[in-house]
């Protein structure tokens, strides 16, 4: 049975990638940890480095990203329809000038307690005056 808190332990024992910005302005977020209440999604980058860019919590919600260097939670702006684990489909997170959009679905599989696989998700950066970013990620929801 795979448990999120050896994924995690997997994770923390990684070297850091935070040398590499990542696409466009999204950046690694670094190591973190389980909410202490409610679920986190634990979102990587598809390409060959597999940074961790995103962690979206239910409780409160909102996301924390590395935007040009700067890593922010940003608040919960909009969601809709609810997918489970207090996470919905497609979110939409405000802060400043930064509008995030996380779009996911999940699965529920048996080798995975208090948690879930994020199946397919893509995670839209829109700034006023700059390019659009779209990233494809996957990743896990642990809960506590």
């Amino acid at each position: 049975m795979i448990s999120l808190a050896l994924m995690l332990a997997l994770q923390a024992a990684a070297p850091s990638v935070a040398a590499n910005p990542g696409p466009g302005p999204l950046g690694a977020i670094g190591k973190q940890k389980l909410p202490a209440k409610g679920c986190g999604a634990y979102l990587w980058s598809m390409d060959a480095a597999r940074q961790l860019v995103a962690m979206a919590t239910a409780d409160p919600a909102q996301i924390r990203l590395t935007i040009d260097g700067k890593t922010t939670d940003y608040a919960m702006a909009t969601q809709s329809p609810a997918i489970g684990f207090g996470f919905s489909g497609v979110t939409q997170y405000r802060g400043g000038d930064v509008t995030a959009t996380l779009d996911m679905a999940v699965a529920v599989r048996a080798d995975i307690s208090a948690g879930a696989t994020v199946t397919s998700a893509t995670l839209r950066i829109d700034r006023p005056g700059r390019d659009t970013v779209v990233m494809p990620v996957g990743g896990l929801i642990g809960c506590v």
